[in-house]
């Protein structure tokens, strides 16, 4: 008769055949398991949701991005990027829209420095558009809590209307017509408010003549 193996090597032989077993199921099974089920029931989202112009990738419709001037020196890192106003500008980030540094500023509505920011935007937002500052909405003025939202309110698109259409050359209904067409629900049919995806609303505004 054999002699039963020491308690110690019988525990991490146990240890070890549920390490394997785990890592097939988890580690293996369950990853392509999930995969199979994204590529197959939401493989645009699953895949990036890319959004592309004349063949070559420009962007997620899920992340917001500038639309911003060229620098006039590329090499100064000082320098501030100026919006483009032949397009449809997102809501302010508080990263910039990096797409490995999601978050807001976590600055309250009692910090100085937010009342600043958000006056000074004000102003910045009301003598680009050429409206009154006291229209101006409000996602114009702060940020989203991941500050990579691709959507702004269909008051802040159509308050961007007649300034694209000048720069662009192109009639107003028509512009308003591509904010219809990009106008998204609330989520579920009852969560937040309608909203406008810029980074899709630009795609179709580049492709008008």
């Amino acid at each position: 008769m054999s002699k039963p193996l020491p308690t110690t090597v019988r525990t991490h032989a146990t240890a070890l055949r549920a390490l394997l077993v785990l890592t097939v199921i988890l580690g293996i099974a369950y990853p392509l398991l999930v995969t199979g089920i994204s590529q197959v029931a939401f493989s645009d989202k699953a895949n990036g949701s890319i959004v592309k112009a004349d063949g070559k990738e420009v962007g997620s419709s899920l992340l917001g991005q500038n639309f911003d001037l060229p620098k006039a020196n590329p090499d100064d890192p000082k320098e501030e990027p100026k919006p483009d106003p032949k397009w449809f500008q997102p809501r302010p980030s508080a990263n910039n829209y990096a797409g490995d540094n999601s978050g807001a500023s976590n600055q309250g509505p009692n910090s100085d420095d937010l009342l600043k920011a958000v006056n000074d935007r004000r102003a910045a937002v009301a003598a680009f558009d050429g409206v009154d500052p006291a229209s101006v909405p409000a996602d114009a003025l702060t940020a989203s809590g991941s500050g990579l939202d691709p959507h702004i309110s269909v008051a802040y698109a159509k308050e961007q209307v007649n300034r694209v259409a000048r720069e662009r050359n192109l009639p107003a209904d028509k512009l308003d017509q591509l904010i219809a067409r990009y106008t998204e629900g609330r989520s579920l049919g009852f969560l937040g408010q309608e909203g406008v995806n810029v980074v899709l609303l630009n795609r179709a505004l580049d492709e008008q003549k």
